[in-house]
């Protein structure tokens, strides 16, 4: 039988898999956003362009640099989850 605190468990367990999956790739969105706008405000070049290309050029070279550990993470928390759910059948 499934208990609420089972569920409560998973569901943490979750956020905490997608946070730590999306964070380097937010985070180095973030500072060549910020780079890229330092660089528009002493320039006073206010092109679109400008921000959206290196910004996803940047997630792109972090998704190929941490693909692994985000990989890792999700199997980890996928294994755990089959785990969790053999153990509530189970009992």
């Amino acid at each position: 039988m499934i208990t609420q605190g089972d569920v409560i468990n998973i569901l943490t367990e979750a956020i905490t898999t997608v946070v730590l999956c999306a964070a380097p790739m937010l985070l180095v969105a973030m500072v060549v956003g910020l780079i890229v706008s330092i660089f528009q405000a002493t320039t006073q070049i206010n092109e679109q362009t400008l921000a959206f290309v290196p910004k996803i050029v940047a997630v792109m070279l972090s998704l190929l640099l941490f693909g692994g550990f985000i990989f890792s993470t999700i199997g980890g928390f996928v294994t755990r989850l089959f785990e969790s759910i053999n153990r509530i059948i189970m009992s």
